[in-house]
């Protein structure tokens, strides 16, 4: 068992102190048990000595999991200032929040958030009468840790299908209302995950689910993924497979969703998190049979919209930055397609509303929106309020207006209506927030990687910075399964630039700023690419004075968890402090767990062969911590019911760095309880979280006050 030096009291009587003069505070880790367990790959054995830590239902792991928490909590309780980030976040986050509003039947539904509520809540009116609330997910659990996850309306709005989340899982339960009186229709329906719901008239819908699996719901393998068809008033039990109940159609992840008019259910059916197979049915026939659209899954593809039986798709398939193709649903095959809207040098976000295709490009990741007709002519290209990103742009067809939203990294996101046929638009919600915009600036930089590739990354801070290598900055990071990070404003990124700190956001390959070729550069035995991008991000904040190691911190979440792994077992004296969160840090075991399999595309497994496993032990967290080594100051964050990026891999990586870390940096694992990969977290736990990350950034920087005491003081005052 490894310890820090000295008693936690000292802390509080060393508040002055600089950071070579403060004396490290005592950790006490738990005694982690090891075991014998050895996997054999290729006749190579490899221990995994924590792996009772998988067992997410023994109560030797929860037994773990509190003691962790204890030693945890008792360090960031002992940071002087983690109380006033905390009330400096609460009070900024204390303003309404409003969504763009949308017309289901005769009401006019919007989300709505008076400033500290842990839950969204869905309002509705009808004409010029008062606004009601319609669901309340604040009143779901006493805790706020049942959400909302997902609302569907019939087409004539009457009755509505609502899925909640409970504690953050992926397993979801859907329930049916009539939207008129609010009144529950039917049994609530159990175990859906990874499903939308889309109505079929208003008989009933179609929605997705697992069987449910062997084992923990939590970590068991789930691999077989069923569309059905629920038809109201029937139990659960008597719903339809449609897709995937047998060996020939099995697959990972399959969606079904019903075209606007009613008369197409459009099925997509894939094995990993890119390409999918592309099918339709016609429902105005009785058991019409499945016509193939797309049956290899080399591309990704789906209908955007029809006119009768003209299909309009939107795919990558010989197109990496996509496009917008056409053709009929009598014989919709790849030879029968025609482009309408090309492929460009830009990657393609396909919309539609009011009778026009709306095309918004990533320019560098900076959005460009340009508005089609149905014949692929150019009506023109939208001004936007100003550099950043817009989404939000569609509606229904019959639409006349609708409603985009436009932000970036300094700017609160405002929603604006835009008129379809003059292309005008006019704000229609701006946030009331205290922040100033103004005080702030963000820059775009490109800088070379290893191999001499140029990266994107967008820097930002407050105007007048001294570049002194003296201030605090968060580099955060992705870098996978063809996502891309685009400007987006966030309230803890507001505190955290408040308090002068640099938000530095590259685009790393494996995303999709530069479409499918820019992500396939990341991915499998390329993977490595996504590392040394990072690393020469922060090589370039460094070389540039924008910090320096001492005040350099890294993070990402998910597959962006295993980018900060990997990057601070790689480079350990790069950065001062490293905040991996929900992270993928086994990666010879991620595709034994829930739906991890199909992440293969992208990381491939240690199974499918000797070069595939030996490349993946080569980066993986992990395997890759070294006894001796002095890693960052470490906080690791997880949650107890993360059902997507299990907790094991956390929970492993923290007890294999906390027995062999070396000197007085930390390495704490703080796991939130009842709670899951992020999605739906309540407000109330996302500010607690933040204030003990940055808490735990800046202390380990040295500071022992916050760097803006003013900015204290303004809001105490």
């Amino acid at each position: 068992m490894r310890q820090l030096s000295i008693l936690m009291a000292v802390l509080i009587f060393a508040a002055c102190k600089t950071e070579k003069e403060r004396e490290p505070i005592v950790v006490n880790y738990p005694e982690t048990k090891t075991v014998d367990t050895v996997d054999t790959y290729f006749e190579a054995e490899v221990p995994d000595p924590y792996r009772w830590l998988e067992d997410d239902r023994s109560q030797e792991t929860g037994a773990w999991v509190t003691q962790q928490n204890k030693v945890t909590f008792g360090y960031l309780d002992s940071i002087p200032f983690r109380d006033d980030i905390k009330n400096r976040l609460e009070k900024i986050w204390n303003y309404e929040k409003l969504s763009a509003p949308f017309k289901e039947g005769d009401y006019t539904y919007f989300y709505k958030n008076d400033g500290l509520q842990d839950q969204y809540v869905v309002y509705r009116k009808k004409g010029d009468n008062d606004a009601e609330v319609f669901l309340d997910p604040n009143t779901f659990s006493e805790d706020g840790t049942t959400s909302l996850a997902g609302l569907s309306f019939t087409k004539d709005g009457t009755l509505a299908a609502y899925s909640i989340s409970e504690g953050g899982s992926d397993w979801r339960k859907v329930i049916t209302l009539n939207s008129e009186t609010k009144e529950i229709v039917e049994d609530t329906l159990v175990e859906v995950k990874f499903s939308g719901i889309s109505w079929k008239g208003n008989d009933g819908f179609f929605y997705s689910s697992y069987d449910k699996p062997k084992g923990s719901e939590l970590s068991a393998k789930t691999d077989q993924h069923k569309l059905y068809y629920h038809k109201l008033g029937t139990p659960q039990s008597e719903d339809k497979v449609i897709y995937g109940g047998v060996p020939e159609e099995k697959h990972r992840y399959i969606g079904g969703s019903v075209s606007d008019d009613g008369r197409y259910l459009y099925i997509s059916a894939a094995t990993s998190t890119y390409g999918r197979k592309l099918f339709l049915k016609d429902l105005t026939k009785e058991n019409s049979p499945l016509v193939t659209i797309l049956d290899m899954a080399d591309s990704n593809t789906y209908v955007i919209d029809n006119e009768g039986s003209k299909l309009f798709l939107v795919t990558d398939r010989n197109a990496p930055n996509k496009k917008i193709v056409v053709t009929d649903a009598s014989n919709p095959t790849p030879d029968n397609w025609k482009d309408l809207i090309p492929e460009t040098e830009n990657v393609l976000t396909a919309g539609t509303g009011g009778g026009y295709f709306f095309a918004e490009y990533m320019v560098d990741a900076i959005s460009k929106v340009l508005q089609y007709d149905y014949e692929g002519n150019l009506v023109r290209e939208v001004e936007l309020p100003g550099v950043g990103s817009a989404n939000g742009f569609g509606g229904k067809k019959e639409d006349t207006e609708f409603y985009f939203y436009f932000t970036n990294y300094k700017t609160p996101g405002s929603s604006y209506k835009y008129n379809v046929e003059t292309g005008e638009y006019e704000l229609y919600w701006k946030p009331e927030i205290d922040f100033n915009p103004e005080d702030y600036e963000s820059n775009q930089v490109f800088y070379e990687s290893k191999d001499g590739t140029k990266v994107p990354m967008i820097i930002t801070h407050k105007k007048g910075i001294e570049l002194n290598g003296k201030n605090p900055t968060i580099l955060y990071g992705y870098g996978g399964f063809n996502i891309s990070l685009t400007p987006r404003f966030s309230i803890v990124n507001a505190v955290w630039m408040e308090q002068g700190g640099v938000y530095a956001v590259p685009n790393l390959r494996g995303g999709g700023e530069y479409g499918k070729e820019w992500h396939i550069a990341g991915t499998k035995t390329q993977k490595q690419n996504v590392f040394d991008d990072f690393i020469a991000a922060a090589e370039y904040l460094i070389d540039n004075n924008y910090t320096s190691k001492e005040y350099l911190a890294i993070r990402g979440g998910s597959n962006g968890g295993l980018l900060v792994g990997a990057t601070m077992t790689q480079r350990p004296d790069l950065m001062q402090v490293a905040l991996p969160a929900v992270g993928v840090l086994d990666m010879l075991r991620y595709h034994t767990f829930t739906a991890g399999a199909g992440w293969a595309y992208d990381y491939g497994t240690s199974e499918e062969s000797q070069e595939m496993f030996e490349y993946l032990k080569g980066y993986s967290p992990l395997h890759n911590i070294k006894e001796g080594v002095a890693y960052p100051a470490t906080l690791i964050t997880t949650a107890d019911h993360d059902d997507r990026v299990v907790p094991a891999h956390s929970f492993k990586f923290a007890a294999e760095l906390q027995s062999k870390q070396m000197g007085d940096n930390p390495t704490l694992i703080r796991i939130e309880t009842n709670a899951g990969h992020g999605a739906g977290t309540p407000v109330s736990k996302t500010i607690e979280q933040y204030a003990d990350i940055f808490g735990f950034t800046l202390f380990n920087m040295g500071y022992d006050e916050l760097p803006n005491q003013a900015v204290l003081k303004e809001f105490k005052g």
